[in-house]
């Protein structure tokens, strides 16, 4: 085998590993939605705003908590930041299709 097929081979492997990960990053955020489509409901029913900023602080410090690494925590928070932005637009999407 050639250095050229062996960082080929080697390539190959890393990338079914990664589209492994990617299969259980997708699983858990559709996870997540689930739990934040019943969040919206509770907070519709109640007449709470989407937008929590104290709850967004207490998610990031969590998640600061939580990182061992070698993820550094600025793109920890920078990742975080963005998923609860989406979820925030999940939920007043959702919201919106109920008041409809």
């Amino acid at each position: 085998m050639t250095t050229e097929e062996a960082a080929q081979a080697a390539l190959a492997e890393c990338r079914a590993q990664i589209d492994d990960v990617d299969r259980r990053l997708v699983g858990l955020l559709n996870e997540r939605v689930l739990v934040v489509q019943r969040i919206g409901e509770i907070k519709q029913t109640s007449g709470l705003n989407v937008y929590e900023p104290n709850r967004e602080k207490k998610v990031l410090g969590n998640v600061l908590m939580f990182n061992g690494g070698p993820l550094p925590d600025e793109a920890a928070v920078r990742i975080f930041e963005r998923i609860m932005d989406e979820m925030r637009t999940i939920q007043r999407d959702r919201m919106q299709e109920k008041e409809s």
